[in-house]
């Protein structure tokens, strides 16, 4: 039996980057995953999407070309060798992990670990077969030791109530990552990040598409002004949405799939070839020895406090199985401060509401801090600065019209509470609200601050200026 100084259940993007930095801190680390490091999110989840979304967007300058003198004859557009690709950038993202991992020192254990005691992991064979560190690999009954342990298994898709997802007709994110064939007609349950993005997805490639979303808007987590312009975005684009509405069941019958829904009272079915089901996620914490361990979960996410501790001393618990904000960046940052907190040291806490969120259908969404509405919630007196991006001068010549950046700031301080931006290229300009973030920046002095011309970048500064009334490139009344 080997010792470890830290041995981490899960090789996802909170995993890897725990076993990584543990390793530059001088700790023997090991990393076991029952399928191929990387997890959810490299393998099933922000990569692949995000490759298959930039294809959708080729495919949309294609369909506009005509308005920039650009003609064709005979296109071909085929979603078979978009999956095929992302496929490709998969395994080029994990063999670069795999290599990391290598060159720092790390163990890679392939199977399933499961807590046997305070500082004992037990290694069940687990995972996909065939695939590296996957079933095929794994023979399962070894025993690791270890001085300190961090789970990190992530999170799987929920299903509604009486739903099942049977993979064919009924789908999750993960079957969807590997449709080679648009649907002549599909309905998506859920109008979070996972169903926005599919939806601009599937329509790219011809698709009738309809989200279903209970709570009164798209994207109900943004700041409404933010959700209001991506709807009326996705009515130009010929994507439906029904807000406010309710899935009563789901029946399938010769590969096809009727969708009960109802909303005020009154029910109506909707008819699609698939059904792709994107409500939420729940936590990995199931055959994991947790509860004989002692380790504290709630709704399926494992308890932890700021410096990742669970209930149990010397076990730590990152990323999407503690629920606390599934996002990978978050996962990252939550290892680093378990295996700083493990070499005695004192990491800084995460302000989870300082983190970056984005979504990545076109126009896209970035958000970082409170709503508006969030902020009035408080009792915060607020100032408001808002600018389009049709005053930009950047987005007129890409033709990117739809969007806007919106800034709430705290009227006595003058903190910049909440950054949101829908628009060409969003989640790249959020990086600057992250500093500006960390920084407690106020709106005098991002609107100081010179950006380059022309840039989109631009529309941040523009939206620290409105806050005062000092836009420039911007008239109200």
């Amino acid at each position: 039996m080997t010792t470890y100084d830290v041995a981490i259940i899960g090789g996802g993007p909170g995993g890897y980057v725990a076993a990584i930095r543990a390793a530059q801190l001088g700790l023997k680390a090991a990393v076991i995953e029952e399928e191929r490091v990387g997890g959810l999110c490299l393998n099933w989840g922000c990569i692949p999407s995000k490759a298959l979304l930039w294809n959708a967007e080729l495919v949309h300058l294609f369909q506009e070309s005509k308005d920039f003198g650009i003609t064709y004859d005979a296109l071909h557009i085929d979603m078979g060798a978009a999956i095929d690709r992302s496929r490709k950038v998969v395994d080029r993202m994990v063999q670069g992990v795999e290599f990391l991992l290598k060159k720092n020192k790390v163990a890679v254990i392939p199977g399933r670990g499961r807590l046997a005691g305070k500082n004992e992991i037990v290694i069940e064979p687990g995972g996909v077969a065939g695939e590296p560190g996957g079933a095929a690999n794994g023979a399962g009954g070894d025993t690791v030791d270890a001085g300190n342990i961090i789970i990190a298994t992530g999170a799987h898709a929920r299903s509604l109530p009486g739903v099942e997802i049977d993979g064919e007709t009924v789908i999750t994110s993960r079957e969807a990552l590997l449709l080679r064939e648009p649907p002549e007609s599909v309905v998506i349950v859920g109008g979070g990040a996972v169903g926005v993005e599919f939806a601009y997805f599937y329509r790219a490639y011809g698709s009738d598409v309809t989200i279903i979303e209970l709570l009164d808007r798209l994207l109900p987590l943004e700041d409404e002004t933010i959700s209001s312009q991506l709807e009326r975005a996705f009515k130009k684009q010929g994507i439906a949405y029904r807000t406010g509405t309710q899935v009563e069941g789901i029946d399938v019958a010769n590969g096809r799939a009727t969708v009960s829904i109802a909303k005020n009272g009154q029910q109506e079915e909707l008819a699609a070839d698939k059904v792709l089901i994107g409500i939420g996620m729940a936590g990995n914490t199931d055959s994991l020895g947790l509860e004989d361990a002692g380790v504290a979960v709630e709704h399926s996410f494992i308890q932890i406090n700021d410096r990742m501790a669970t209930s149990v001393p010397g076990v730590y618990a990152i990323g999407d199985v503690t629920g606390r904000l599934l996002l990978a960046h978050v996962a990252s940052a939550q290892g680093v401060i378990a295996v700083e907190a493990i070499a005695g040291r004192e990491p800084p806490p995460l302000d989870y509401e300082k983190m970056p969120r984005c979504t990545y259908c076109q126009p896209q969404v970035a958000s970082l801090g409170l709503t508006e509405a969030q902020a009035r919630e408080r009792g915060i007196e607020v100032k408001v600065g808002s600018f389009p991006y049709r005053g930009n001068g950047k987005a007129i010549a890409m033709n990117r019209l739809d969007g806007v950046a919106k800034l709430v700031a705290d009227a006595a301080t003058g903190e910049i509470l909440g950054y949101h931006i829908i628009g060409q290229d969003a989640t790249e300009l959020l990086a600057e609200a992250a500093l500006g973030s960390a920084l407690e920046t106020t709106p005098r002095e991002l609107g100081w601050t010179v950006h380059a011309h022309p840039t989109l970048s631009e529309v941040v500064k523009e939206a620290a200026l409105a806050v005062n009334g000092e836009a420039i490139h911007f008239w109200t009344e």
